[in-house]
């Protein structure tokens, strides 16, 4: 009985102090908050880092939704976007399913000669370039008939079971380096009678994923000599592609470090397997960076910190080599969590995937990866948001999408929002106190992340404004002010963009239809629309005062909004 009082009263205690920390954050954000922006401070061009995305199940590609989810990516941006996925060499039928898919590229007779196939790779890479995108092309993973242990290959994981259940012949090594390497040769090659070289040198060509991992099965060094096969092979097939790795995760862990180091060395100083001459060729370098959420006292609570400490250890790592700092880095998979396919259902943790902390999350984190790649001086060229759509799955089922049953979440109007962000950086200053530096250090778990990034071209200013926190419980709006300095003109017409319970949210309105499992054309019209990223209020003219324009509104927790001005 004493035992039991005793646990009841150390429960209360942690509840109350629960309650007493998300009590004074909201009494603190309740606070107004005044962001200034000044459009004459210059701080250079602002690149399309957001337009990057990737997913592990390529034969979504070519279905009905992931061809409608594609046309709406490659629109949202002014530039084109990068696409990256998994399994392009994999053995099989392009049966698509969670944490697979297959091409069928490589096969090989009785005889042992190869069999080249490359119809669905053809099929998934038409699908990007009809809409102007720029394939990541992935080289990966081995082919049955060239894996070292090719028993078990095909998997059929599904969230609940054991996620190293995926891992399976596809992870090894090959039993041929000069087989694995004529493959290549044969891919690139082909892409170039199929796409023109032009088009094939715009690319992005890389080795496998994650190879610090159980992705691999194969030891450090093994991935090192397949670099050079492979590398070799892209370069005799194009010696103007652009070939790079080693797409690593988890920067910021002794074992990742080891491995990154190791790969990093070899290109620069090592003996090349292939030529036996110092060093491979490498034009760009890659990495993996997540966050990690956890739920606590029933709370999604957020942890953007440790998303940001593995982006700053790989850039520190990259920026240790004089002769490689400056090469463009690609944040590979740039995400709040590790498993895409993992559901909300299963994994709570998760709730933060279909409204509007995910939006937020995403807002908040990319504004602060341009200043941690600044602050390191290297030069970062993309972060892929890893997160597509699942094809004929229960609608909003939480899994990390952009769109569920061809109806856009949320996050995907904040990509819509950086896209129509162009010109330079201009200076932010104000908010609520937070930089690149204290949520890597620290996360947002005291006062509210609000705060914003802006830019400026010769006929338009952009301010993007966040309201994130990483415990995702109700909190009341915050008063905001957005000061802008400098402006050119004497009237701007603005344009207020928002995301929120309200707008540009189609979960919000399917749960406010009663979350029908299978929802009428009728309310899939509804919801399509629901989806799009809507104005807060109609367009206005501004009065322009000594240089000076004031936007005040109100913006709810866990909100976004993009203040987009405009001038003759």
């Amino acid at each position: 009985m004493k035992l039991r009082k005793g646990f009841a009263c150390i429960t209360a205690i942690l509840i109350y102090s629960w309650a007493t920390a998300i009590s004074s954050a909201q009494s603190s954000q309740s606070q107004p908050i005044r962001i200034d922006v000044d459009l004459q401070a210059d701080k250079g061009p602002l690149k399309p880092i957001w337009a990057w995305f990737g997913y592990d199940e390529p034969n979504y590609t070519y279905m009905k939704d992931g061809k409608k989810l594609l046309t709406e990516i490659s629109q949202l941006s002014k530039v084109p976007v990068n696409v990256r996925a998994h399994s392009l060499l994999v053995t099989g039928d392009g049966t698509a399913a969670l944490k697979w898919g297959s091409t069928n590229a490589y096969t090989e007779d009785k005889k042992g000669n190869p069999v080249y196939d490359w119809t669905i790779v053809d099929k998934i890479f038409d699908t990007y370039i009809e809409r102007g995108m720029k394939p990541i092309a992935q080289i990966g993973f081995m082919p049955e008939a060239l894996s070292t242990k090719p028993k078990p290959y095909r998997h059929y994981w599904k969230p609940g079971d054991n996620y190293n259940d995926i891992y399976t012949g596809w992870a090894y090594p090959p039993t041929d380096y000069k087989k694995w390497s004529e493959l290549v040769f044969q891919w690139v090659k082909h892409s170039i009678a199929r796409y023109g070289q032009k088009e094939v040198e715009s690319w992005y060509w890389e080795l496998w994923n994650e190879p610090n991992i159980s992705y691999w099965k194969g030891t450090t060094e093994e991935y090192i000599k397949l670099y050079d096969y492979t590398a070799d092979a892209v370069k005799r097939a194009l010696p103007t592609a652009k070939m790079g790795g080693p797409e690593v995760t988890g920067p910021g862990s002794e074992g990742s470090q080891k491995f990154f180091k190791a790969f990093m060395d070899h290109v620069v100083s090592g003996t090349n397997y292939v030529t036996g001459k110092t060093g491979s060729p490498i034009d760009f370098i890659t990495f993996h960076a997540k966050g990690a959420p956890k739920l606590v006292n029933g709370v999604v609570q957020m942890n953007m910190g440790t998303q940001l400490r593995d982006i700053s250890k790989g850039c520190e790592i990259v920026a240790s080599y004089p002769t490689l700092k400056q090469l463009p880095i690609i944040i590979g998979e740039s995400d709040p969590e590790g498993c895409a396919a993992c559901s909300e259902d299963l994994h709570p943790q998760n709730a933060y995937r279909n409204g509007t902390m995910y939006s937020s999350y995403t807002a908040a984190s990319f504004a602060r990866k341009y200043d941690l790649a600044q602050s390191h001086g290297v030069n970062l060229e993309g972060a892929v948001t890893w997160a597509f759509e699942f094809e004929d799955q229960p609608w909003f089922r939480g899994f990390r999408d952009l769109a569920t049953n061809g109806v856009d979440k949320p996050v995907l109007n904040v990509f819509r929002m950086f896209g129509m962000m162009g010109g330079n950086r201009v200076s932010v200053s104000g908010g609520s106190g937070y930089d690149y530096a204290r949520i890597r250090d620290q996360s947002v778990r005291a006062e509210p992340d609000i705060n914003a990034l802006a830019t400026k071209d010769a006929k338009t200013a952009s301010v993007l404004v966040w309201h994130y926190h990483d415990d995702n419980v109700p909190a009341p709006d915050a008063p905001v002010t957005v000061r802008l300095k400098g402006v050119p003109v004497q009237r701007v017409l603005l344009q207020h963009y928002r995301i929120d319970k309200e707008r540009s949210n189609s979960y919000e309105a399917w749960k406010k239809m009663g979350s029908p499992k299978t929802p009428t054309p009728e309310q899939i019209v509804e919801l399509e629309k629901a989806g799009q990223l809507q104005l807060l209020t109609s367009p206005e003219w501004i009065t322009v005062k000594n240089g000076e324009a004031i936007l005040p509104f109100s913006l709810p927790r866990q909100g976004v909004s993009l203040l987009k001005l405009s001038w003759e």
